[in-house]
């Protein structure tokens, strides 16, 4: 994962309840091997018709968002099953970070595995940064060093994340960068345990 420390960008508002992870990437695109490349099927069937023609007022398809690293989202996002091709299409997309009053808790830890930060704001907040986003275009500032969200004209709202997922995001940290971050105290378990515990020694 790459460090994750500070990110200016503007932000995208796709606002709706409820975006399941079929919505986020259909199921018959998730047969491919490889982990990248899932960008051009994120949210297929609300960027195309049948014919494969882009809806020309959906964010996604509108040149002022192309490049925007914040999504702003309704509750529940990423509810439904728990593929973790979601969040590869989400970050594949340029994706750095969404906004939402709350996520579904397997799709929060995938994207807290791969390198998306999922926060959660309070309704009214959405609500208001929502409208703001029908206004002017909006561009805030996602300093996870000192835990605040902040735009141009001095607005700034707390971040509430778990220390430790907080630590992961700062430092560039999977879950096996912190299992090998503690090597030295697994191996000296591992060599205190009697040999009875241990099948494979006779």
């Amino acid at each position: 994962m790459q460090p994750f420390r500070k990110l200016d960008g503007k932000v995208t508002p796709i606002y709706q309840d409820d975006i399941d992870t079929d919505i986020i990437v259909p199921t018959e695109f998730i047969k491919r091997i490889e982990r990248t490349g899932f960008d051009q099927y994120l949210m297929y069937y609300w960027r195309y018709d049948e014919h494969g023609k882009e809806y020309r007022d959906f964010p996604l398809n509108q040149k002022e968002y192309k490049g925007a690293p914040i999504l702003l989202t309704g509750a529940n996002f990423g509810c439904g099953s728990s593929r973790e091709n979601a969040v590869w299409a989400l970050y594949d997309f340029g994706f750095r970070a969404i906004l939402a009053p709350s996520f579904a808790d397997i799709f929060k830890n995938n994207c807290q595995n791969n390198g998306l930060l999922p926060i959660e704001l309070e309704q009214g907040v959405i609500d208001e940064l929502y409208q703001r986003t029908q206004e002017e275009s909006l561009f805030l500032t996602i300093d996870l060093e000192n835990n605040i969200i902040s735009d141009r004209n001095q607005i700034t709202l707390p971040i509430h994340i778990d220390p430790k997922t907080r630590h992961k995001f700062l430092e560039g940290l999977d879950d096996i960068d912190l299992t090998l971050s503690v090597e030295k105290e697994i191996t000296d378990f591992e060599n205190r345990r009697p040999f009875y515990m241990d099948p494979i020694k006779k």
